[in-house]
C-alpha cells in the first residue's frame, strides 16, 4: 500500500467512526508527514512511495488500528 492510499483509508475510517483526523505534511522532515487520528499519531514517510510491511504494521500499532479496520 502506498502512503497516500493509507492516508485516504484512515481518513475514511475516521469519518465513518466520528474520530478526529489531521494530516500535517509540513510537520515531518523532508518527504515525511504527521498523521493524527484521535489521540494517536504516526509519521508517514514519502506518501508517494510503497510502504514496507514492517513500517505499515508499526503505523497500525501507533494508531491503535488493525488492518481489517481500514
Amino acid at each position: 500500500m502506498k502512503g497516500n492510499e493509507f492516508i485516504k483509508r484512515v481518513r475514511k475510517y475516521a469519518r465513518a467512526n466520528g474520530i478526529s483526523f489531521e494530516w500535517h505534511p509540513e510537520m515531518g522532515r523532508g518527504s515525511h508527514g504527521v498523521l493524527i487520528l484521535g489521540n494517536h499519531r504516526t509519521v508517514v514517510r514519502n506518501p508517494k512511495d510503497e510502504l514496507k510491511t514492517g513500517t505499515l504494521s508499526s503505523m497500525f500499532n501507533q494508531l491503535d488500528l488493525k488492518k481489517e479496520d481500514i
